[in-house]
């Protein structure tokens, strides 16, 4: 779309895509627990980096990370991080890589407790804000509640999962809609 107004990502066309169809937007339940995984384990990749970086190289995650399947990740051995520091395909971090399958098993504990990781984010939704940000500059890059979220991540065994993470995770899936006034996004739902 040509004379749009977007949050961030016009002039690349996967940027446009993820912020136009994706950013913002509420997982499907049916996807929540592993897209959260996912989102939460991308989020982590891209600290220090720009998320294009993550974007473009987000299938190549998705095949080296058995689909960001929890089960499977929380399986991973030495072998495994060795196999993924080599992957050029992704972030080759091994704190990064580690703090993944940590997270993995930290959410397969979680189900074994009945609990759901998309039941945790929402306990940490913030109420809608009464106007939208003009700019980027008016929207936080931490929340109490991210900083709750973080908290309560970090009790869990959850790692790399700081409050500008967990904030950036609950943007990326809708839990919270920083679009900007005006966005294109807004007239498009």
């Amino acid at each position: 779309m040509t004379g749009v107004i977007r949050c961030f990502g016009t002039g690349d066309a996967l940027y446009e895509a993820y912020h136009d169809t994706e950013w913002g937007v509420p997982l499907p339940a049916s996807a929540d627990e592993r897209g959260l995984f996912e989102r939460i384990s991308l989020e982590a990749f891209q600290s220090g980096l720009s998320w294009l970086t993550i974007l473009r190289k987000r299938e190549s995650f998705r095949a080296a990370f058995a689909g960001f399947d929890p089960v499977a990740v929380a399986a991973f051995t030495d072998d495994d991080v060795a196999r993924l520091l080599a992957d050029a395909g992704i972030v080759r971090n091994r704190a990064k890589i580690e703090a993944t399958i940590a997270n993995g098993r930290a959410l397969v504990a979680m189900h074994e407790d009945n609990e759901r990781l998309a039941d945790l984010f929402a306990t940490h939704a913030p109420a809608p804000r009464p106007t939208r940000a003009a700019t980027f500059a008016d929207v936080p890059t931490t929340t109490p509640g991210s900083t709750a979220l973080a908290r309560e991540l970090k009790r869990r065994g959850f790692r790399f999962v700081g409050p500008t993470t967990a904030y950036a995770a609950m943007q990326a899936v809708g839990v919270v809609d920083d679009h900007l006034e005006g966005c294109v996004s807004l007239t498009s739902r």
